[in-house]
């Protein structure tokens, strides 16, 4: 299936895209297509606009990126199925990656803390 906005929010639940409920909201997504690519941008939803630094390592969360729709751990692995190319940051956002066999724990990034991984998958 290809991933379109129409088709997840067909699939997902009205209590998980109910702004009311902002418990399920812990992960901020924004989404961009480029011919057949779909990057993923997301991220744990406190760490929008902070920066962190390590030696060589800087990590911008900027708003401009990462900061779009707020949805729950359980439409991320949706949008993560669906992504051809993803950048994660934050526990919550990584680990579910990990759960989904997506990300090798061994191969995240860790800038003052913060975990930090990519996904890009061959087709």
């Amino acid at each position: 299936m290809y991933f379109s906005e129409k088709n997840i929010k067909e699939e997902i639940p009205n209590f998980i895209l109910d702004r009311k409920n902002r418990q399920s909201y812990m992960i901020s997504v924004k989404v961009y297509k480029q011919g057949n690519e779909v990057l993923v941008g997301a991220c744990d939803e406190q760490l929008i606009g902070k920066k962190f630094e390590d030696g060589k390592f800087h990590l911008d969360v900027s708003k401009d990126f990462y900061d779009g729709q707020r949805i729950s751990i359980e439409v991320l692995k949706t949008y993560l199925e669906n992504a051809t190319i993803a950048n994660l940051v934050g526990e919550k956002t990584v680990k579910c990656a990990i759960k989904l066999g997506l990300v090798d724990p061994d191969c995240i990034l860790r800038i003052k803390g913060i975990p930090h991984a990519q996904i890009v998958k061959m087709l």
